[in-house]
């Protein structure tokens, strides 16, 4: 899979990019990232890409025409159209969900905004507007670095054992995570749970089910509504 990252700050995302399993991912070609300075698209010669805005206001507006020079050199170095997202605080909240359809496209191009924002007629020309949360960042950089963590993750072999990102949070629908432990078995006093050393995996997938549900309760209440209790457990 093919992503594209469109930022005025490509060397924050060169160490994210090339380190932990999406370095893995593209040695062996099973993902590629490509980062693009914007700055190199601008058409003054100065690399200036932002303006005041219409209208009046605090800030500055990010152009809309070095966005599109560099849209159509991604769609020429690639052959296709790709997805294209505009990472934005406007955007529909990022979900695993979007995560799973989004590694599906093949080719993802993000597009990262910074100042007051970014001209409407790229938004227009975009396929989805994403935030990844109820705030406001300086630029799309960390919002780009998420969406493309975890879209790689998606995407066959890139995640060793498929199953470690099928029981990650949110992977089946809007449940967090069940509680996980490993060695030592007992540590400051506290010990693991005895059901996870009985063998019996039927009670300790129920058990799982059970602590998941729990654990979204304490965590997420805002997600209860939207859940159902493992069969056989009343509501807690």
């Amino acid at each position: 899979m093919r992503f594209d990252v469109v930022t005025l700050h490509p060397e924050m995302l060169v160490p994210f990019s090339s380190e932990g399993i999406l370095r893995g991912a593209q040695d062996k070609d099973l993902i590629a990232i490509h980062l693009h300075d914007l700055r190199l698209f601008s058409s003054d010669g100065a690399g200036l890409v932002d303006d005041r805005p219409f209208g009046g206001g605090a800030g500055m507006v990010m152009r809309p025409e070095p966005f599109m020079q560099c849209l159509d050199l991604i769609r020429r170095e690639s052959g296709r159209r790709p997805y294209t997202v505009l990472l934005s605080a406007q955007g529909v909240l990022f979900t695993q969900e979007i995560a799973k359809n989004l590694a599906q496209t093949g080719a993802l191009t993000l597009l990262c905004g910074r100042y007051e924002g970014v001209d409407e007629r790229v938004a227009a020309r975009c396929d989805l507007e994403l935030s990844i949360g109820d705030f406001v960042l300086a630029g799309g950089e960390l919002a780009a670095a998420v969406v493309v963590e975890t879209v790689a993750r998606m995407v066959p072999g890139v995640v060793g054992r498929h199953e470690s990102a099928a029981t990650d949070s949110f992977y089946s629908g809007p449940c967090l995570g069940y509680p996980q432990y490993t060695r030592p078995r007992e540590f400051q006093g506290m010990e693991v749970p005895d059901i996870l050393l009985s063998g019996d995996h039927e009670k300790i997938r129920r058990w799982r089910e059970r602590e998941a549900w729990r654990k979204t309760l304490r965590n997420r209440p805002d997600l209860v509504g939207l859940l159902s209790a493992p069969e056989g457990e009343p509501p807690l």
